[in-house]
């Protein structure tokens, strides 16, 4: 099969090389998926260079997100089941093994290319805004990298709680994306009086809820509104935030992280309920992640995918798939 191969670390996404390899042998727990379609993501990179938190042994395949079909059954899925899933690596080939307790059924509402961008993204931002900020009917949500695959779900599942949402992004290009997708304002976060313009849009009051991917807490801190919780995703600007304390203290603000993946490990409990709450929320069209344009076809347009999402040019979910084309079916 073609999958990327990395022999060593790279100094960034063209210097990725499509090989021939084996097709992986599943374990007795394991499916055998043959790929249609692959999630990127930013740590894509970080990954390939060496820069992430995990460091798979040489030689690897990266790619974390997938979505296909199963071609050797395990667990409770049979030949021929739509599915996604995820795993550390692999998922930049044309088939990958496995274990079946790390894939779904693909809802009837959504196609392979949707499904790629759904494992990660989605029920990180749910449990950011239930489980964690416990968001309200009615209330303010300011959503930060909203047009991004994490941000654009967080606009999402806000929406369909029944919150305003403010959506901020990094260009003025990306308005009408979050627009599309429920959120009744747009701001710009490179402009200097974006914490006005969110105090203005909320008539003084400031934003019950901070949803931060980027590392904006500081900033989000003037316009966060009393008793207001501002939920740390991640820190796509690069840095780590120092917060000036006295700001939390003023405005009875809570400020707490969320690690999704943790929560098989640290409440076991939550990962079907929030599930459960997806797939009811899918089927109904309350979510649908949105995909990229163009989708990628072939192994080999992998660093044109992972180029686009470093220019932050991108919104949604960014998609490769492993067939040279699209299927004339």
């Amino acid at each position: 099969m073609r999958a990327i191969v990395v022999k060593n670390w790279v100094k960034g996404p063209n210097d990725l090389e499509v090989k021939e390899i084996p097709v992986p042998t599943p374990q007795a727990n394991e499916l055998l998926v043959r790929v249609d379609s692959v999630g990127a993501n930013f740590f894509d990179i970080l990954l390939i260079q060496g820069k992430y938190q995990i460091k798979p042994p040489f030689p690897f395949t990266p790619g974390a997100e997938f979505s296909g079909t199963v071609v050797r059954p395990s667990g409770p899925f049979k030949t021929g089941d739509r599915v996604f899933g995820s795993n550390p690596t692999g998922a930049y080939a044309e088939y990958i093994a496995v274990p079946h307790e790390q894939c779904f059924a693909i809802p009837s509402t959504l196609s392979f290319e949707q499904a790629a961008g759904l494992y990660i993204t989605y029920p990180t931002s749910f449990a950011g805004l239930v489980l964690r900020a416990r968001v309200q009917r009615g209330e303010w949500v300011l959503v930060h990298a909203a047009a991004g695959g994490v941000g654009l779900a967080a606009v999402q599942i806000a929406v369909a709680r029944g919150c305003r949402v403010i959506a901020a992004v990094g260009s003025q290009e990306k308005f009408n994306v979050c627009m599309s997708q429920g959120a009744m304002h747009c701001v710009n976060y490179r402009d200097e009086d974006w914490t006005r313009r969110v105090l203005e849009i909320t008539e003084g009051k400031g934003a019950d809820v901070v949803y931060d991917p980027v590392g904006l807490v500081e900033k989000s801190l003037k316009c966060t509104a009393w008793n207001g919780r501002v939920v740390v995703v991640g820190f796509a600007a690069g840095t780590i935030e120092k917060v000036a304390t006295n700001r939390v203290l003023l405005k009875n603000v809570a400020v707490m992280g969320v690690h999704w993946g943790a929560y098989a490990r640290n409440e076991p409990e939550r990962v079907p309920e929030v599930w459960k709450e997806l797939f009811d929320m899918a089927e109904r069209g309350l979510v649908v992640p949105v995909v990229y344009e163009p989708v990628f076809y072939g192994l080999d347009k992998t660093k044109d995918a992972l180029k686009a999402i470093s220019s932050r040019q991108t919104y949604g979910k960014v998609v490769v798939k492993p067939a040279e084309s699209p299927s004339k079916l």
